[in-house]
């Protein structure tokens, strides 16, 4: 039952809730952000869904499009901007994926969206992790984040999938905003930390 429509309503409700109060904020940090890129303050990126479906996830835009002289973006700390760093500091930068929330892509808690490149990689066991909604926050991110391996990051995934209950959902909302407000675990960028997942090898 919190599953199949207890959890959904609750994701809509309260993201629209979450818009509606930090709408000034979101004004605000277009106009920064749109200043600090040249009028592109959102990043857009296809990343994998429930039952693996493909999505547009929305976040702010912490990173320039600076391109050395092949044409090959700068690496990550030449590329993030004074404003970026502060987002991504405070994780304003997810504030976004409100709207993901919002139109059924995302829910508010659920294992973390990763590449459409890994889905052909994944085992059965790890593809576990798709089938419910991805989520702006997770067990895993509660659980060290970036600083546990794929292997473990994937037990955490499937584990939640398997034992999904508004008890833990609520725990999971507690502990992040507990991290986020006393940057517990926080890195400058989603799995910058994080070797590139090659399968299992």
């Amino acid at each position: 039952m919190y599953n199949s429509f207890i959890k959904r309503f609750l994701d809509f409700t309260l993201c629209f809730i979450g818009v509606l109060i930090l709408s000034p904020i979101i004004m605000v940090l277009i106009i920064l952000l749109a200043i600090a890129n040249n009028g592109k303050p959102f990043f857009f990126q296809e990343r994998p869904g429930k039952n693996g479906k493909v999505f547009k996830i929305v976040k702010f835009k912490s990173m320039n499009d600076k391109k050395d002289e092949k044409g090959e973006l700068l690496p990550f700390e030449k590329r993030i901007t004074k404003t970026g760093k502060f987002i991504r500091k405070y994780s304003l930068d997810e504030i976004p994926q409100l709207f993901n929330v919002i139109k059924g892509d995302m829910s508010l808690i659920g294992p973390r969206p990763l590449l459409v490149k890994y889905l052909p990689l994944y085992s059965d066991f790890q593809r576990k992790r798709h089938d419910v909604r991805p989520g702006i926050t997770g067990w895993a991110q509660i659980n060290g984040r970036n600083a546990i391996s794929w292997d473990e990051k994937f037990k955490l995934d499937v584990w939640y999938t398997e034992n999904l209950s508004f008890k833990l959902d609520l725990k999971i909302i507690f502990m992040t905003a507990k991290k986020v407000l006393f940057k517990e675990d926080i890195n400058s960028g989603e799995n910058v930390n994080m070797p590139t997942f090659t399968g299992n090898n």
